[in-house]
């Protein structure tokens, strides 16, 4: 007979636990705080909290995006203007100068142009306020010498129930919209400071910021990366630059015309024509309705010669000026501008009506030169 072999002992396999333990020591001494848990099993519940978690951090920050969308529409907006005056800058460079003086010297010349737009405004706007004020007892006494205002007056009372009104209604109402328009004014001054400030640090840290930015992308697609947004800055800064040059030939050719006929003002709504002729598609359109209304107020045929020449002017800006200043700027299609100018206006107003141009324009370059190149070899 064969002796019986006994089949080998199979050590049963070591628990979680005990491998645990025999690892211990040298596990602590590399972990003071302890050796780390189970991980929390995944089931439905911790799904669906974490899941509810997700969707209330999606609401928090989408609340703290509407609360701040003013302060972020005024970042943008300084970060825009920053980026256009940069070419002025980088000219006076090329000139000898140093950046921190080009920087100064556009700076400075930002700050007189908003100098010479509330010293052409103001004025005469608070002018014809205090005629009109001053005006106000003299038609009230011309009124009541109506002689139907006083053969109504025998009979309605109306004068008095017009004082009653004016001293109960009409009085308060004027004061508090007088102190919301001081209100305005001042949050208008505030903001305007606000933006001029962030447009200096933005214009002097230029480099600095797109130098972070492009650390930011992977090294093998840096180069391309920075080529492309050179391209679209210089993109950006042609379009402000053009749309001031376009702005300014508006405001001129407007003072020239309205001191020509005569109209009172004419500075100030020179002004007003160069300033809303920024806003795309509708811009030189709302200008010209103002000057010509006012003009029209002063005298019917100098109204009548606005209302001319304007028709005239938009003709020429449109087909000859317009195609001229931008043709190196943005490189986008009219129905392109159109589309993008609406829904700019339509989300933003007119700071998005602003942005929305040279914003369409480097999606077009980026489409042109990233997409497109990927669906070719795709």
């Amino acid at each position: 007979m064969s002796a019986e072999v006994e089949p080998p002992k199979v050590e049963p396999p070591t628990t979680e636990p005990e491998a645990r333990r025999e690892s211990d020591p040298v596990e602590e001494a590399a972990q003071p705080y302890g050796l780390p848990g189970k991980p929390l099993a995944r089931g439905p519940f911790l799904f669906g909290l974490v899941g509810g978690l997700g969707v209330l951090t999606a609401i928090a920050i989408a609340q703290m995006v509407v609360k701040s969308l003013s302060t972020i529409v005024l970042v943008v907006v300084a970060m825009f203007l920053a980026v256009g005056l940069n070419p002025a800058v980088e000219a006076l460079q090329r000139r000898g100068l140093a950046r921190r003086g080009a920087i100064t010297i556009v700076f400075v010349g930002v700050i007189v142009a908003f100098g010479l737009f509330g010293v052409a405004i103001v004025p005469p706007v608070s002018q014809q306020f205090t005629e009109f004020v001053n005006a106000v007892p003299g038609y009230f006494t011309e009124l009541s010498n109506n002689p139907t205002v006083q053969r109504l007056d025998a009979e309605y009372k109306i004068l008095d129930q017009i004082r009653t009104f004016v001293m109960s209604t009409l009085g308060p109402s004027l004061a508090s919209g007088i102190m919301g328009a001081g209100l305005v004014v001042l949050n208008g001054v505030f903001t305007t400071v606000t933006l001029l400030v962030l447009m200096l640090y933005f214009l002097g840290s230029l480099h600095t910021i797109k130098g972070y930015l492009l650390t930011l992308v992977p090294s093998s697609r840096r180069t391309r990366t920075g080529a492309i947004a050179e391209e679209i800055l210089s993109g950006i800064g042609g379009y402000v630059a053009g749309n001031v040059l376009i702005s300014v030939i508006a405001g001129v050719l407007t003072w020239i015309f309205l001191s020509i006929a005569g109209v009172q003002y004419a500075l100030a709504l020179a002004l007003v024509v160069a300033l809303t002729d920024l806003i795309p598609l509708v811009g030189a359109t709302i200008g010209a309705a103002v000057v010509t209304l006012v003009a029209l107020l002063q005298s019917v045929p100098a109204g009548i010669a606005c209302l001319i020449f304007f028709l005239i002017y938009q003709q020429v800006e449109n087909y000859f000026i317009y195609p001229k200043v931008m043709k190196r700027s943005v490189d986008v299609t009219p129905a392109v501008t159109v589309i993008a100018a609406l829904f700019g206006g339509a989300l933003l107003g007119i700071v998005g009506a602003l942005l929305a141009i040279p914003v369409a324009a480097a999606i077009s370059l980026i489409i042109r030169e990233v997409v497109l190149p990927r669906q070719e070899h795709a």
